[in-house]
């Protein structure tokens, strides 16, 4: 068994594409047209183009604004991004204007920092512990 496919909720799938490929750097794998307004829209890594698909899914149903606004509200990010240096893309998405609610912090061999999505979500990035 393996994860294929995960999904992060966002209130816009353009600005949610713009932001996870143009900013973020990931790569648009799947786009198809689902019912009047929405899209089957995911993204990968460009470095495993057969990777694990994250789903950039429409936060249409009522029971996610509640529960994005809820962990938003506690500072959880809903998903988490390995990079190999945190500090480097910490720095490289300050740069792009990407606000940050955690900057870098080294807890034991692994290294976070957590920002903002700008599509309702906290998103952290971490190494792998060595």
């Amino acid at each position: 068994m393996r994860i294929h496919l995960t999904s992060v909720f966002v209130d816009d799938q353009a600005e949610a594409e713009h932001f996870y490929t143009q900013v973020l750097g990931f790569v648009k794998k799947h786009d198809v047209p689902v019912g009047e307004k929405d899209r089957w829209l995911t993204v990968v890594s460009p470095d495993e183009a057969d990777g694990t698909e994250l789903l950039l899914e429409p936060a249409g149903h009522p029971a996610v604004r509640t529960y994005r606004d809820a962990l938003v509200g506690d500072g959880i990010p809903l998903a988490q991004f390995a990079v190999d240096d945190v500090t480097a893309e910490y720095e490289r998405l300050r740069d792009l204007g990407v606000r940050f609610t955690q900057e870098p912090l080294e807890m034991g061999p692994v290294t976070t920092a957590v920002f903002d999505d700008t599509c309702g979500n906290l998103i952290q990035i971490a190494t792998e512990p060595q």
